[in-house]
């Protein structure tokens, strides 16, 4: 396995780019007048080691001037039908619309993007139930609220398609199927004392493998879900996974976010999130007979072999960013699939399949973009633009699957991210900076998207 330095990358993006959008096989870019500020920023970090529960923000260089949506926000037409306070979570909506920014929101989507806008809107409710006493929505205030909610956003430059992108209906703004709605009745059901202290603030780098905080919100969400019964009474008992048990699960964050400040609910719910987010691999794989039948046991010509894994690969980094958790989940599913299909040999060794071969690509030289397994924000600044953050940009070549493979997972002792080399104290970082043009960076996108 070749080793190398775990790099960081910061997307700039400057004024005018990207923003004129048309509607044909996706969002095309037309613009012509600006460029894009690619920097990378190398962060070693010591082998073995687990996520930084706090990863450090990289500094970009001074940029030009800033992105004309977020500092000339267009004032929304609201339907004048939803009571959710709005004013309440106002920071929260700015992170949001960020995070959910127009061009990057489907790539973004599945780690940074729907996170949020889930937080969000679950937050929302959370903080107008302290006046109307309830944690859910009728179906109709609903449609207004979630139109409204999508419409404030836009206006801050987010998609205009994130019930699309996101997968949100108004029925998840109502309590669907959980019979405790009320403020009140759910607090005299619930040891609300217990769940504070578990979910008040959680490690986020601990919280998926010890699950504290979970486990209090399930064992809430399944008492409200009998409505106050016990199993003594006859009622049923239903599996965490039940749609019922689910249905509660939200009302119950609904009710922590009333409890805790917007910031700190945000927190707590992405944290929450991000625990099923690195789960599982987001990318969507097509048939594969090219690559089997190029590659499958009797390989009579390995070039041919890696020309079809290369391109089959090049097609998969048309569909996302991912985690550094999920692109090793990613590589193993893909590699079982292989596996079944009578390809015995490892081709990611074979061919120089790295990790970072499986998210999507930017730069002029086309640089794997793996976001941090913690949750991140994109963020904006007047000065800099748009930034994120991501992780292990390097060649860490992608592992091949045993037969007792389990998924990759920061609480699995024996599936560590590959080790890097230590940094010295003279060893403080590289700095590499590729200026590029907008066309260069709009035909990568348009490629994403046709």
């Amino acid at each position: 396995m070749k080793k190398g330095v775990s790099c960081g990358l910061i997307l700039q993006l400057v004024p005018l780019l990207l923003l004129c959008l048309r509607k044909s096989h996706g969002e095309l870019f037309r613009d012509t007048e600006s460029s894009v500020l690619v920097q990378i920023k190398s962060s070693a970090i010591a082998p073995d080691t687990f996520p930084s529960p706090e990863p450090q923000p990289f500094l970009p260089l001074l940029g030009p001037s800033p992105l004309t949506p977020f500092t000339n926000n267009s004032v929304p037409r609201l339907s004048g039908l939803c009571t959710l306070n709005f004013s309440a979570v106002e920071s929260i909506m700015s992170t949001t619309a960020t995070d959910c920014w127009a061009s990057f929101a489907p790539y973004l989507a599945n780690v940074v993007c729907c996170p949020q806008f889930d937080a969000t809107l679950a937050i929302l409710i959370g903080q107008s139930s302290k006046q109307s006493g309830e944690l859910a929505l009728n179906k109709t205030h609903a449609e207004h609220c979630l139109s409204d909610v999508e419409k404030i956003l836009e206006s801050q430059g987010a998609s205009e398609n994130l019930q699309t992108i996101c997968s949100i209906h108004p029925s998840n703004l109502t309590e669907v199927s959980c019979p405790v709605i009320d403020v009140s009745e759910l607090e005299s059901i619930v040891n609300t004392t217990r769940l504070l202290a578990a979910c008040g603030k959680i490690d986020r780098l601990h919280e998926c493998c010890k699950q504290a905080c979970q486990n209090s919100i399930i064992d809430a969400a399944r008492k409200i879900s009998l409505n106050g019964k016990s199993s003594s009474d006859g009622a049923l008992i239903l599996p965490e996974n039940s749609t019922r048990i689910h249905d509660c699960r939200n009302i119950v964050l609904r009710w922590l976010a009333s409890k805790l400040d917007p910031s700190s609910a945000s927190s707590v719910l992405r944290g929450l999130s991000n625990c099923k987010v690195n789960e599982v691999c987001p990318l969507e794989f097509f048939d594969m007979t090219n690559v089997t039948k190029k590659c499958g046991n009797g390989m009579a010509n390995q070039t041919a072999c890696c020309n079809a894994m290369e391109s089959y690969v090049s097609h998969l980094q048309e569909q996302s960013f991912i985690t550094n958790l999920q692109a090793l989940n990613c590589a193993a599913l893909l590699g079982l699939k292989l596996q079944k299909a009578n390809v015995s040999n490892n081709v990611y060794n074979l061919c120089h399949i790295n990790l970072k071969d499986f998210s999507l690509q930017v730069g002029s030289q086309e640089s794997g973009c793996l976001l941090p397994s913690l949750p991140s924000d994109v963020t904006y600044d007047q000065t800099t633009g748009i930034s994120f953050i991501c992780d292990l940009n390097d060649n860490i070549a992608a592992p091949w699957p045993s037969t007792s493979f389990s998924p990759a997972s920061s609480c699995n002792k024996t599936t560590k991210l590959p080790s890097v080399p230590k940094a010295t104290s003279a060893q403080s970082g590289l700095y590499i900076k590729n200026l590029m043009s907008p066309m260069l960076f709009a035909s990568l996108l348009l490629n994403m998207v046709l």
